[in-house]
């Protein structure tokens, strides 16, 4: 006959096995974006690095999502039909158009299903830079939905540069 305590017991061990199968596609989000995000940074590392291109309309949609990916291909067209600099004019992912990328730190942070923050720090010409990505979840993978970056002590974000 079950007493309480087994009862509790079970519901206990119920509980704690469902928070952890819970839990296992939240670590599995992170370790996904951390890759995503660290396979990007990666590519500013070392001498005569390259970077992480964003010159075609398929790298774009690699890393950004399809809206912020659309605002940053409609405004590079413009800017060429009139022979202007676009108005992303700076590598949106170490908010420069130099660099000398060290000490890369990629930290990301609980968000609710389908979305993560992650937080890169690292020193650009031994000058400390923190940059903020948002990301989305799509149907296939991870993507950028927003940047942040700190100049002159105000945040600006990637959307707010093409009016959003």
């Amino acid at each position: 006959m079950p007493t309480r305590r087994n009862l509790l017991f079970t519901a206990a061990c119920s509980l704690s096995m469902l928070c952890g199968i819970a839990a296992a596609p939240a670590v599995a989000a992170e370790a996904a974006v951390t890759v995503f995000v660290t396979k990007i940074y990666d590519t500013y590392k070392g001498k005569n690095s390259k970077g992480t291109l964003i010159d075609t309309e398929a790298a774009i949609r690699r890393y950004f999502e399809p809206s912020l990916a659309a605002m940053i291909i409609k405004d590079q067209k413009a800017a060429a039909r009139r022979n202007e600099v676009p108005t992303l004019d700076s590598d949106p992912f170490i908010d420069a158009q130099d660099w000398e990328i060290s000490a890369v730190d990629v930290a990301v942070s609980d968000a609710p299903p389908d979305k993560a923050v992650a937080t890169v720090s690292f020193k650009n010409f031994d000058q400390p830079v923190k940059v903020v990505l948002n990301l989305v979840k799509t149907k296939s993978d991870w993507r950028i939905a927003d940047i942040t970056w700190q100049r002159d002590g105000k945040a600006e974000t990637l959307r707010s540069l093409f009016g959003h």
